[in-house]
């Protein structure tokens, strides 16, 4: 087949799929909807700065004790991910992903700034015909003023 007649490769259904929960992940902590995230990850395990949590109510509880939630109901937040590679293994129907992540936030008397930045390892198999989360590993560096994002004790982890 000439160069001409070649038609580039796109992302398959599968890492389009894996995608839209790596977005629907920071969509959710945006909203400050931790019931939201605890069914999203509720067969994985999540590792952050504590020790890892595992299931539907303890991840949950985590990001309630972890994040400052404002009036609005949520943390004023904006978590903007990219740099994003997935590989996926179809046949064993398991995937991975790597991802950058810069937390952004605004206040009222508060402009708008990047409080921290990252990178997620995680890890996702396909179960039923749907992808979901098995794993995902957060590595926060830098960290900046995360004062009025991170609840005392968490910031000090």
């Amino acid at each position: 087949m000439s160069a001409s007649t070649r038609t580039p490769a796109g992302p398959t259904s599968s890492d389009r799929a894996i995608e839209n929960l790596i977005a629907r992940y920071a969509e959710l902590v945006d909203d400050g909807d931790f019931t939201g995230l605890g069914v999203l990850l509720a067969d994985a395990t999540f590792s952050g700065s504590g020790e890892p949590v595992s299931g539907r109510d303890a991840i949950e509880k985590m990001f309630r004790d972890t994040l400052i939630v404002y009036a609005d109901g949520t943390p004023r937040t904006q978590h903007v991910t990219t740099n994003v590679a997935i590989e996926v293994d179809e046949q064993a129907g398991t995937a991975i992903a790597r991802s950058y992540v810069t937390v952004l936030q605004a206040l009222p008397d508060l402009p708008l700034r990047p409080v921290a930045g990252g990178r997620y390892h995680d890890r996702f198999e396909r179960s039923h015909g749907r992808w979901r989360f098995v794993e995902r590993r957060v590595h926060i560096n830098p960290v900046g003023d995360v004062s009025r994002h991170l609840r005392p004790a968490a910031a000090q982890r």
